[in-house]
């Protein structure tokens, strides 16, 4: 099993891209989120990746810029129903820390945004999703005194996205940025370190 790639970006389509890898090239399916991010072409990228196989395609390859997205679509792709692609396109439309909110409260709507994923799927999503950990950080689903449930806190991600759009700066290109700067700084950086990081994407 193939479980992180790191290379250069060859070629990037609307579903996939190509990875080269010490002269082999890796064909790897991204969700919109994840190609929108990627350096662009001739530059050095890491992706994780997950193998899951079908009788109808074989073995196929996805790509994940973090643990925490790879983590997410293998726990969706464990629910009945939930296929890769139908994962993919959860994580499109909800980050992992946005897709633990909506499982926090019970909010099915949110995650019936997804293309093709209906009401059913919706609330068997956020049912089977209960106390599983979507998002980094710990103790996301503790249950509190009298059986209400916590709710899911910020990520740092989240926390720094939310920092620059009280700045002025649109939630798009905000949570682009913050991306990018998670990208360069890699997976636990603190807060502030995102948000200047931030600033310094949006200054280029």
């Amino acid at each position: 099993m193939i479980g992180r790639l790191r290379g250069t970006v060859a070629e990037v389509g609307e579903e996939e891209a190509l990875i080269d890898v010490g002269g082999v090239g890796y064909l790897v399916r991204c969700g919109s989120r994840t190609l929108g991010r990627l350096p662009a072409i001739g530059e050095d990228c890491q992706l994780h990746t997950e193998n899951p196989w079908s009788e109808a395609q074989g073995p196929q390859l996805y790509g994940f810029l973090t643990r925490e997205e790879r983590r997410a679509f293998v726990l969706l792709k464990a629910i009945q129903g939930v296929g890769p692609k139908a994962a993919m396109s959860v994580l499109d439309v909800l980050s992992p820390a946005e897709l633990a909110g909506a499982v926090s409260r019970d909010d099915k709507a949110l995650v019936g945004r997804a293309q093709g994923v209906g009401p059913k799927l919706a609330q068997r999503i956020v049912t089977e999703l209960k106390d599983k950990p979507i998002s980094d950080g710990p103790a996301v689903f503790q249950p509190q005194t009298g059986g209400a449930r916590a709710p899911a806190p910020p990520s740092a991600v989240g926390e720094a996205v939310a920092a620059l759009m009280g700045l002025g700066v649109a939630e798009a290109m905000a949570r682009r940025v913050v991306e990018q700067a998670e990208g360069r700084l890699g997976p636990g950086s603190d807060v502030s370190a995102l948000i200047k990081a931030g600033l310094q994407e949006l200054g280029r």
